[in-house]
């Protein structure tokens, strides 16, 4: 791929926002999409011209479709994408749980992933894309009353069922799966775990990869 255009999702902060500067810096041009248009001019201020703000919301297929069509318009193509937003929970018992929390995590969690997805598909059935997405090694391991880890391991095994549906165009498929990364996902500084620049580093190595080979999943860990 010669025009290097990347849509990450949940870009305004920690892991998506590392990996907007850990993008730029290698060359890529890069669409911010979040929530907070405060956050993400400041961002696009400091990226420079080589990135665009997209405001809205990862929950709406139309937001993402709509903002993905205006990243093509702006850079001529989309070629990558970081399907990147997400949320924790408050964790709680199946009895004691806010029906309304379960709803707007799956709505994110799920629903966002597969919206990037399909507001990305148009493109990459032409020009061979690639789009990573973040998973993590909750959805490798059962907690004890986390739905969150749930909507983790729906996440991982649509990855791979994604990468086998855009292998047939040429287009690639990896999912990031970090433990604990010190960002305001965590109420409380999560101090000597991984940072979100470590998360960063990986998804560029999977895009930088040579197209004979799809990095499908990449796990990374604190060492304590």
């Amino acid at each position: 791929m010669s025009d290097k255009v990347l849509f990450i999702t949940g870009a305004s902060s920690g892991i998506g926002a590392a990996t907007a500067r850990r993008a730029i810096a290698d060359g890529w041009k890069v669409g911010l999409f979040a929530r907070s248009a405060e956050k993400l001019k400041a961002l696009k201020v400091e990226l420079g011209e080589g990135a665009i703000a997209l405001v809205g919301d990862a929950r709406s297929f139309e937001d993402q479709q709509r903002a993905v069509e205006k990243l093509a318009d702006h850079f001529g193509d989309v070629t990558a994408a970081f399907a990147n937003a997400g949320r924790g929970e408050t964790i709680a018992d199946t009895l004691s749980a806010e029906p309304d929390d379960w709803q707007s995590m799956v709505e994110l969690n799920i629903m966002g992933v597969l919206w990037t997805s399909k507001a990305v598909a148009p493109y990459f059935r032409k020009n061979q894309g690639h789009i990573v997405i973040t998973g993590s090694d909750a959805g490798r391991m059962h907690f004890k009353a986390s739905v969150y880890s749930a909507t983790k391991w729906f996440v991982h095994g649509y990855a791979g069922n994604l990468a086998e549906e855009f292998k047939d165009w040429g287009a690639r498929v990896t999912i990031i799966s970090p433990g604990i990364v010190d960002t305001p996902f965590f109420e409380q500084s999560q101090s000597g775990k991984l940072q979100p620049e470590d998360v960063a580093d990986c998804v560029i190595f999977s895009l930088d990869a040579d197209r004979r080979a799809n990095v499908r999943e990449v796990m990374i860990t604190p060492m304590k």
